[in-house]
């Protein structure tokens, strides 16, 4: 047995923007969506077999501080794709702005943050 990762659950200001450039960018889609914790909404945006659970609480929501000095803190989530140079032509034409690119074994990456200041890698691997 193989014992994978299902998903993951951020919080964010607009669960329904976030979800809609995910599945613009990474062609995902709605797995699911509706009411959850404390009266907020969760969409479920990803792949047949894995999502990332987008979390909206009712009220507003705080920025965080860098994820990298708080323990705990969700650092950065990642995403492998088959054409790294189109996804940053992607990711730009979204209006994020792709940085700290790496080209290293076992394959090359950049990262961009969100508009919640989320911190996504895209990696290519060859």
């Amino acid at each position: 047995m193989t014992i994978e990762l299902e998903h993951a659950n951020v919080t964010v200001s607009d669960a329904d923007a976030t979800a809609a450039w995910m599945c613009d960018l990474f062609d995902w889609k709605i797995r699911w969506q509706g009411p959850s914790l404390d009266s907020g909404r969760t969409i479920h945006v990803g792949t047949d077999t894995s999502y990332l659970a987008i979390y909206q609480p009712a009220g507003e929501t705080q920025a965080k501080q860098t994820s990298y000095s708080t323990r705990g803190g969700l650092n950065h989530l990642a995403v492998v794709v088959p054409d790294i140079d189109a996804m940053e032509k992607a990711v730009s034409s979204a209006g994020f702005t792709a940085g700290n690119h790496g080209d290293y074994e076992p394959g090359r990456r950049f990262y961009f943050h969100d508009h919640d200041g989320i911190e996504y890698e895209v990696v290519q691997y060859d």
